[in-house]
């Protein structure tokens, strides 16, 4: 894998690519918000590792332009900022996942591996539901001709939906299926995510609804 780790912090930069390397992975490194730029318009990195607070160009206003270009490469932030509040601006900005300073590598290490586990196992064929169609591989969700990038663990969680459509997954099954059965991530990461589904549908102007069944988890409606 080719991993482009943005990271002012010269020392820990260091040791997680030297770690990396270690697992064969190839990793460039760099240490400015500004430069980061050119070394992702290149478009060969497989995944991202961001730090929040960065010189030159802050890390989240860097992601909310690689999102905003339509680019899906999965983009893990490593911040110290660690509030509830710090993690959902990170996520909603179009971050797949949000670990905090300081980190055991190992953990970083199973983040990364739990991230392209999930990628791999869902397969290209498109969903469709309502008004709704979902290109999993692109991560691209379509309303008429209308459509919107999804991060991964977006298309992840739209994907879950769209398969069971009318029927209420419960929010256990979606935890593990999207984030993993070793998972840590708090319950509430899904709702999160919930949120900001909804947000991409109301963009769309989709008359495809996701409803919550309290008690139970999720479930989808249409109101052709």
């Amino acid at each position: 894998m080719n991993i482009l780790i943005i990271e002012d912090d010269k020392d820990l930069c260091h040791a997680v690519s030297w770690q990396l390397r270690q697992e064969g992975h190839l990793v460039d490194c760099c240490h400015d918000g500004s430069e980061a730029v050119l070394y992702i318009r290149q478009g060969i990195y497989d995944l991202i590792l961001l730090d929040c607070m960065l010189p030159g160009e802050d890390g989240l206003h860097l992601l909310r332009g690689i999102r905003a270009e339509g680019n899906p490469i999965p983009v893990i932030i490593l911040s110290a900022l660690g509030e509830v509040e710090d993690r959902v601006t990170g996520l909603n900005a179009g971050a797949d996942d949000y670990l905090v300073k300081p980190f055991a590598y190992s953990e970083l290490s199973a983040r990364i591996a739990s991230l392209f586990r999930r990628k791999n196992a869902f397969g290209s064929t498109a969903l469709s539901f309502g008004d709704l169609s979902l290109d999993s591989a692109e991560n691209i969700l379509v309303c008429g001709d209308k459509k919107c990038d999804l991060s991964q663990t977006e298309s992840d969680l739209m994907r879950l939906l769209l398969q069971t459509g009318g029927r209420t997954t419960d929010r256990t099954v979606l935890l593990h299926k999207v984030w993993g059965l070793d998972t840590s991530v708090e319950s509430s990461n899904l709702d999160n995510y919930i949120y900001f589904l909804r947000k991409r549908l109301k963009t769309l102007d989709s008359r495809v609804a996701i409803v919550n069944r309290r008690g139970h988890g999720y479930h989808l409606e249409y109101s052709g």
